[in-house]
């Protein structure tokens, strides 16, 4: 299954009314789900599980730009590179946030709306699954 095929599924399976999706074949399985209680998973069954690193601060209410897929979290497009956002910063609709890492790709969080950065949620490399709260903003 590519990269690309996956993502498909995401997308379709984001769209649709179902709470949760589940494919195995003999090399590759994806669990994916929707609502409090679903946790989506994404996993192959020769790698050794992980612990998902806490988030760095609980989330409360508030507006959230969320992980759009499960993969590895960025704040910078370099390590030695300044974050994309910072607390407090104003961003523009579409400008990039932070970066997400699946399968060697790299994809580019985009904020919803022209906003303020209130809270940066994950740390730098950490993993994430979709739907995790990445940042807390408010409109403005």
């Amino acid at each position: 299954m590519t990269n690309q095929e996956i993502f498909e599924l995401m997308a379709r399976f984001d769209a649709s009314a179902a709470t949760s999706f589940k494919l195995t074949t003999k090399d590759f399985s994806l669990e994916l789900g929707k609502g409090v209680s679903a946790a989506p998973v994404c996993a192959a069954p020769a790698a050794s599980p992980a612990a998902a690193p806490a988030p760095t601060a609980e989330p409360d209410s508030g507006l959230y730009i969320t992980a759009p897929l499960v993969g590895t979290f960025y704040a910078a497009s370099a390590p030695d590179a300044a974050p994309y956002v910072q607390v407090g910063d104003r961003v523009k609709k579409g400008q990039t946030v932070c970066l997400m890492e699946a399968m060697k790709m790299m994809n580019e969080v985009q904020a919803p709306c022209d906003c303020v950065i209130e809270a940066v949620l994950q740390q730098d490399g950490s993993l994430v699954s979709f739907g995790d709260p990445l940042i807390r903003y408010r409109e403005g």
